[in-house]
């Protein structure tokens, strides 16, 4: 015993002698960094809190950082953080993990706040043996190779460079798991989308990356032709602008475009990779119906628009164009951005004042549908922070006929909201090529989540259409669900954003007819008359 007291002693000892040296050598190093900040930051003139407080004035930068961190962890309520507060992160955590997602003692929603959604449940629910599985979409019925599919969450693009190999691994072998489709974002189609065998969805964006022609730029139909080749690639989306950044091209720091990336988009290792902020080649609806047509044609599969919607103006333009040229003009399905969507750079200003968001520009697109009598031709897909089962429902119920999501496939992967995709510093591995950081992303053990995540989504949301009433998630409509007013009263969706079922636009189908692109045809869609029936003028 005293040989073991002794021997502690004897540690203590160096222990201290050990801090003693430490401290000593913190002291001196103190001693001469301390003067030469205080020199550096009172003679300089860029900063103003360091030259007035040279020194200390440092740890407000130091501050300022971590106080994103303590915010999110500490002080910050579970409702309360933006873009996705710790309730949502939390549900599409559990849900990945598939672990029990039920929670005691009531919500901790506040119900009475102005643009709450709330779904109107039916005093006799749907049974369990009355459930009706989801039901099959055709997308581009017309097309040499349309696309079938029960699907009704499907993962959003999110371009390989702006996410990291074993994020794209993940993603894509957990949608052929689960049986959605994968989005390849502009970024152009990497061997990492295709080695599972999932349903992938080729964007085209403005860089047309991956299916450009390196000398002039423009569009590939030999590219094309190599895409369309792969089985897996089931449609075509042709990106005209995201929610995060409406109006400005896609932004990939140099620092994130490593040699295989380059070689993929065609650009240099390490510049900066910036899409034109519009197609060059697309300046108007009839060039935008052209480029649908072209790409139809070319690779025989259904071809659709992403984009985020403005005005009403731009739908009615389009859709009375497409009903003179005729219904097999249109594009196959329109996804609609949010303009709170996400990205992983952008200008403030157009993350954050550009755009409709999805209440607003969801039910304008799918009225215009139906009023011009193309619904059921052009399939519409829902994009934009739809992460919870909640929000996808709301989506059926306004419309949509698929939801597509990015983030939420984020948090599936294990996404700490970090705010780091623009730095390839991602504390995760999602959204860096650092390989030390990527060495924490499992791809196989992660594709099982993003797997359950889908599960779990489509099982809830079907619980809230049972509640609802109705056998299936695609019979909801918009009497199921009501939005919380100023007056803290709710109102029906069918009420807040009434639409009519009957086409308002007498249609010339000019499907036959050879279209040589001019604009003065255009100009002639101006006098199209349009038949309103009188009980409707008072809408």
């Amino acid at each position: 015993m005293d040989d073991i007291l002794q021997l502690v002693k004897t540690w203590i000892s160096y222990g201290l002698e050990i801090s003693q040296d430490l401290f000593s050598i913190v002291f001196l190093i103190l001693l001469v960094c301390i003067p030469i900040l205080y020199i550096t930051d009172i003679t300089q003139s860029k900063h103003a809190v360091r030259r007035n407080f040279p020194v200390i004035g440092r740890f407000r930068y130091f501050f300022e950082h971590m106080g994103e961190f303590f915010r999110q962890y500490f002080f910050t309520m579970d409702r309360e953080e933006m873009p996705f507060n710790r309730a949502q992160r939390s549900w599409v955590y559990r849900a990945a993990k598939d672990i029990s997602n039920t929670i005691a003692f009531g919500s901790s929603r506040d119900l009475k706040k102005v643009g709450t959604v709330l779904f109107a449940n039916c005093p006799y629910p749907t049974l369990g043996e009355d459930a009706a599985p989801v039901s099959e979409q055709t997308i581009g019925q017309d097309c040499r190779f349309p696309y079938t599919t029960k699907s009704i969450f499907n993962i959003s693009g999110m371009s390989y460079g702006a996410i990291s190999k074993p994020a794209v691994l993940a993603l894509a072998e957990g949608a052929k798991r689960s049986g959605c489709w994968l989005n390849t974002g502009e970024g152009g189609l990497s061997k990492y989308h295709l080695r599972s065998g999932c349903d992938i969805v080729f964007q085209i964006g403005t860089a047309k990356y991956g299916v450009r022609d390196p000398i002039s730029g423009k569009l590939s139909e030999s590219k094309l032709t190599e895409v369309a080749e792969h089985d897996q690639v089931k449609m075509f989306e042709i990106k005209l602008s995201q929610g995060g950044k409406p109006g400005k091209g896609g932004i990939l720091p140099g620092a994130k475009v490593t040699k295989e990336v380059a070689e993929i988009r065609g650009v240099r290792i390490g510049e900066d990779a910036i899409s034109p902020n519009r197609h060059p080649d697309i300046s108007s609806d009839v060039d935008l119906l052209d480029m649908i047509g072209l790409i139809r044609d070319v690779t025989g599969k259904p071809v659709g628009i992403k984009s985020v919607i403005g005005s009403e103006d731009w739908l009615d333009s389009l859709f009375r164009l497409i009903c003179s040229r005729g219904e097999s003009s249109a594009p196959d399905f329109i996804t609609v951005d949010s303009a709170d969507g996400g990205t992983g750079a952008a200008p403030m200003p157009l993350l954050d004042d550009m755009g409709l968001p999805l209440n607003e520009s969801l039910p304008m697109l799918v009225n215009k549908l139906k009023e011009y009598g193309l619904y059921d031709r052009i399939k519409v897909v829902a994009s934009g922070k739809l992460v919870t089962p909640a929000d996808v429902a709301w989506a059926l119920c306004l419309g949509a006929h698929f939801i597509a999501s990015a983030r939420g496939f984020m948090f599936a992967l294990g996404c700490i909201q970090a705010l780091q995709c623009n730095k390839d510093t991602c504390p995760t591995g999602i959204t860096t090529h650092n390989k030390r950081l990527q060495r924490g992303l499992n791809p196989h053990h992660k594709s099982i989540r993003v797997m359950n995540y889908v599960k779990n989504i489509v099982h809830e949301v079907g619980m809230i259409a049972h509640s609802c009433g109705v056998k299936h998630p695609r019979e909801l409509d918009r009497r199921h669900a009501r939005v919380v007013q100023a007056n803290g009263l709710s109102v029906p969706l069918n009420v807040l954003y009434p639409s009519s079922s009957a086409p308002k636009i007498e249609r010339r189908n000019l499907a036959t007819r050879p279209w040589s692109g001019r604009h003065h045809e255009f100009e002639e869609l101006e006098n199209t008359v349009i038949k309103v029936p009188l009980k409707q003028l008072g809408d």
